[in-house]
């Protein structure tokens, strides 16, 4: 399915050029059964459990955050599926390990999500490490999270943050000292500097021509296939300035049953065109941002999405992230489980 490639390469289309990211940044995506995880580049990770996809169970999902370095708590959340048989869902839930009670979880806003206390949350942990049973009722009905693949992923999620034989270790906890973890990274930060006013006309039929030519004969555009139909006037080029001597140029450059992407090249205003590739699945551009939407399924309750910004140069691949398992959560998706994130200053701000 062609989300799932753009999902796992999108990473791979930061530019190695910008200091940023000129040493390979921490990042991880794992997905084991009915859990996910994935880790940013500060080293904070985000696992995801849900209910089986097997038999008939109503849809939930949790999450559970950590931030990277010593002695940090998960912060574990809940959410239920907003489309579970036409019916409003409760704003109290009982929460149940192996049968015992646990207490309440209130559910909070349109969104229907709810934050566990830190006891509920040690006991959710414990239970999915193992073989334990965690459930929430309310109204007579009852929301069951699967167990499968939790202790997977919370393997990988300790390896990753350097907690492994630690005390605070979520799977194999040991006396190895906690100030061994790995510590928290800083999120780069990335200026956007303003592009240059004004609209750009199209070019004229023999520029084109060679700028077309020359995209075609560029490395990295074998999957831009639809370059094709600017050929035959069927799709067109789209300009942007940049500075006063480049601008962006987009195309279509290929389409699915639910989602397309267009190519994006940072170009001279004339010829020579000498165009950078920065992505061949965009979706939109606006001022200096390009951003990438991609459903994982038609009815749109899984995402991916990608944002490029313009820093005077070049384009820098400033995030990355998808909203969960396609598990009829939200429309939209449940959840924002990034593996790149950056940090823009504001206007005016040095």
């Amino acid at each position: 399915m062609r989300i799932a490639t753009i999902l796992l390469a999108s990473l791979a289309a930061a530019n190695p050029a910008n200091p940023l990211w000129a040493t390979e940044l921490p990042k991880l995506s794992f997905q084991h059964h009915d859990w996910e995880l994935a880790c940013d580049n500060t080293r904070t990770c985000r696992a995801a459990g849900y209910h089986a996809e097997e038999g008939r169970n109503r849809p939930l999902s949790v999450l559970l955050e950590r931030r990277a370095g010593p002695g940090q708590a998960f912060d574990v959340k809940l959410r239920l599926g907003d489309a579970d048989d036409g019916i409003d869902l409760p704003a109290t839930l009982a929460m149940q390990v192996d049968g015992r009670g646990l207490g309440t979880v209130e559910l909070k806003d349109a969104e229907s999500i709810g934050s566990l206390n830190a006891s509920q949350a040690q006991a959710l942990l414990r239970a999915v490490a193992g073989a334990g049973k965690v459930s929430w009722r309310a109204g007579g009905r009852t929301w069951t999270l699967s167990g499968k693949g939790a202790s997977a992923v919370l393997l990988k999620m300790d390896e990753f943050q350097g907690r492994l034989g630690t005390p605070g270790a979520a799977m194999r906890k040991g006396s190895r000292p906690e100030q061994d973890v790995l510590p928290a990274l800083p999120a780069p930060v990335v200026t956007a500097a303003p592009v240059a006013a004004g609209e750009l006309a199209p070019l004229g039929k023999q520029e084109e021509r060679i700028l077309l030519a020359t995209l075609r004969k560029t490395a990295g555009n074998e999957d831009c296939d639809d370059l094709a139909a600017i050929a035959t006037g069927e799709s067109k080029f789209a300009y942007a300035p940049l500075t006063s001597t480049t601008m962006l140029v987009s195309a279509r450059c290929w389409r699915g049953a639910y989602n397309e992407g267009h190519g994006y090249w940072v170009a001279n205003r004339k010829p020579p065109f000498a165009p950078a590739l920065v992505t061949q699945s965009g979706t939109d551009y606006d001022k200096g941002v390009i951003g990438a939407a991609h459903k994982g399924r038609g009815i749109g309750d899984c995402w991916g999405h990608d944002e490029w910004v313009w820093d005077g140069r070049r384009f820098v691949h400033t995030a990355s992230s998808t909203t969960g398992m396609c598990r009829g959560i939200a429309a939209g998706g449940g959840w924002t489980l990034p593996t790149l994130v950056s940090r823009r200053p504001a206007a005016g701000a040095r």
